[in-house]
């Protein structure tokens, strides 16, 4: 849950991101830039859909991020305890770092059908009324892109999706472990 309303609050600094990703490939194209810079573009996406607009994507959004943190946070757990069950291997710097990087494959795994609608609902074009011209809804979404790419279609960019994932993973689990042993508290 705290994946999912953190997310929600930063949809509006998500959308932004998606929207100047793209911008270069629009001027490659030959169009002229929407946004002067990020400011701008949070003034002209609010200009042009209100709060609404700034919101566009926040389902897909907030279900990605509780894709991630749940199996992010599940995983490592899991996987510690089945290495040192399976693999004897010792409570310590390795353990975190091994079971982090599971953690980041399993996050990265189950997010990403969720980061691709996210961005195609934050990507598509908008009617007068705000709404997309592409999709309905994240279900919609869904299931066009299976029907017309394939399933494999929800798992572009997941290599460099995990290669973010799988550092921050490792960082966020060998410090809170490292706090946790400061703290006096045990592993389990």
């Amino acid at each position: 849950m705290a994946g999912g309303i953190g997310q929600f609050l930063a949809t509006p600094t998500d959308l932004v991101k998606v929207q100047m990703q793209i911008e270069g490939k629009r001027v490659a194209q030959g169009g002229a830039p929407r946004f002067r810079g990020t400011l701008d573009a949070f003034r002209t996406i609010a200009k042009a859909g209100g709060i609404r607009g700034l919101y566009t994507g926040w389902q897909p959004a907030v279900q990605r991020a509780m894709l991630v943190q749940m199996g992010d946070l599940t995983t490592y757990d899991a996987a510690k305890q089945m290495f040192q069950r399976e693999f004897g291997v010792a409570d310590g710097p390795a353990l975190h770092a091994m079971s982090s990087g599971v953690a980041g494959l399993v996050a990265a795994t189950l997010g990403a059908p969720a980061d691709v609608v996210k961005t195609r609902i934050m990507n598509q074009p908008l009617d007068e009324h705000g709404r997309g011209t592409l999709y309905k809804s994240t279900i919609d979404c869904l299931k066009k892109t299976v029907q017309n790419e394939g399933f494999g279609a929800l798992y572009k960019g997941w290599l460099p999706t995990w290669m973010r994932m799988a550092p921050w993973s490792l960082t966020f689990f060998l410090s809170f472990e490292q706090l946790r042993r400061l703290s006096g508290m045990s592993s389990f």
